[in-house]
C-alpha cells in the first residue's frame, strides 16, 4: 500500500512538473508574441500620410526586432476622423491621424488652427505646433486618454466647385460647400456667404457626384488623390488655412509599452511622421496643382487685392470665436507669425 502511494505521489509530481513546464512555455510564447499597433487614417495610399506611415512601420519593426508590428489601415477603413479617434479611445485601434479640426469637439481651443488667414506661412504653424501651442494641445489631449506623438501636415486648404472660379468672397454666395464637422469651418463659410454642409470625408465624392453639394475645400494633394477632379471643374488657390493632423496613440497603450519600445515609437514618429511627412507634403503641393490642371480642372489664384477682401469678410467670425477659443490662444500664437 505504501509503495502504491509513493508511486502515485511520484506520478502526481510528474504531472505537476509537466503542467508548470507547459504553463511556462505558454507564458514565454505569449511574451514573445509581437505587439500590434493598428493605425487608421482616411487618405489614399499615394498620399504623404500613407507614405510616411510605411517608413514609420519599417523603422519600428526593424528597431524593435519584431516585438512591434504596425498594421496600417488607409482610405477610411475605420470610418472618418471622428470614428478613428473613437476607435483609439475604445481600443479598436491603437493609433490614428485625424485632422485637428475634429478635435474642437473635445476642446474649442483647437479651433485656433482653423481660423482662416491667421497663419502667415507653413513655417509659422509648424513652429507653433513644435513650440508652446503644440505643448498646450498635447496636455489637453492627454486628459482625454491620448498620447500625442506630434503634429503633421495635410497641406494648404483651397476651394473647388462646379459653378465658377472663386476670385473674391462674392463668388461664394449661395454655393453649397462641404465642410469638415467643425464649428469654425461652418462659421467661416457662413461669413463668406456660402451654405456650409458638414459631412465626413468619405462622403464627399458621392455628394459632389450627385450634386448634394456644389463644392468642397481640401489641399491639392488630397483633391488629386481623391480624384475630385472627376466631379469638380474649378479649383481656386485660396490657401485659407493650413490643415494639420494630430498623431494620436492610446495613452494606456503607450504607457504599457516598455521604455525601450516607447523610445523606438517616438523616434520613428519624429523622423517619419513629422519631419519627413511635412517636407514631403509641402514639396508636392505645386506639383499636385499642376496635375489637377492636366486633369482638366480650371485653376485660378487670388490677387493680393482680393485676398484682402477675403480677410475682411471673415473678420466677424473672429469676434464670434474669440470667446470660444480664448484671447490667450491668439496671444500664444502671435510670436510665431513674427519669426
Amino acid at each position: 500500500m505504501l509503495k502504491r502511494s509513493r508511486i502515485f505521489s511520484l506520478a502526481l509530481c510528474g504531472l505537476l512538473t509537466a503542467a508548470v513546464a507547459v504553463s511556462a512555455t505558454v507564458k514565454t510564447a505569449e511574451a514573445s508574441s509581437p505587439i500590434k499597433i493598428r493605425v487608421a487614417h482616411i487618405e489614399a495610399e499615394d498620399r504623404s500620410t500613407h507614405k510616411s506611415l510605411l517608413k514609420f512601420k519599417e523603422q519600428v519593426e526593424k528597431e524593435s526586432g519584431g516585438k512591434l508590428v504596425v498594421e496600417i489601415f488607409p482610405n477610411g477603413v475605420f470610418g472618418g476622423d471622428m470614428a478613428s479617434i473613437q476607435g483609439v479611445e475604445t481600443g479598436t485601434i491603437e493609433m490614428s491621424l485625424p485632422a485637428t479640426s475634429v478635435m474642437a469637439s473635445y476642446d474649442e481651443r483647437f479651433g485656433l488652427l482653423d481660423m482662416p488667414f491667421l497663419f502667415k506661412s507653413e513655417k509659422a504653424i509648424f513652429s507653433a505646433l513644435d513650440g508652446d501651442v503644440g505643448k498646450l494641445y498635447t496636455e489637453i489631449l492627454e486628459k482625454y486618454g491620448f498620447h500625442v506623438l506630434g503634429y503633421n501636415y495635410n497641406g494648404p486648404r483651397c476651394m473647388s466647385n462646379n459653378t465658377r472660379p472663386l476670385t473674391e468672397p462674392a463668388d461664394l454666395k449661395g454655393l453649397k460647400m462641404r465642410v469638415m464637422e467643425s464649428p469654425v469651418f461652418i462659421d467661416m463659410f457662413n461669413a463668406l456667404g456660402a451654405n456650409p454642409t458638414p459631412m465626413s470625408f468619405g462622403e464627399i465624392f458621392t455628394a459632389l457626384q450627385q450634386g448634394t453639394v456644389t463644392g468642397q475645400e481640401n489641399a491639392p494633394s488630397l483633391v488629386y488623390a481623391s480624384r475630385f477632379y472627376e466631379v469638380q471643374k474649378f479649383y481656386s488657390i485660396t490657401n485659407h488655412t493650413f490643415s494639420i493632423m494630430a498623431i494620436l496613440m492610446s495613452k494606456d497603450f503607450f504607457d504599457d509599452l516598455p521604455a525601450d519600445l516607447q523610445a523606438i515609437v517616438k523616434k520613428a514618429s519624429d523622423e517619419w511622421l513629422v519631419t519627413y511627412q511635412r517636407k514631403l507634403e509641402s514639396d508636392e503641393t505645386a506639383d499636385y496643382i499642376k496635375r489637377l490642371e492636366e486633369k482638366g480642372m480650371a485653376i485660378n489664384y487670388i490677387t493680393p487685392e482680393n485676398h484682402a477682401k477675403f480677410v475682411q469678410a471673415v473678420q466677424p467670425m473672429y469676434a464670434k470665436n474669440l470667446a470660444k477659443i480664448g484671447q490667450e490662444m491668439f496671444d500664444l500664437m502671435a510670436p510665431y507669425n513674427n519669426e
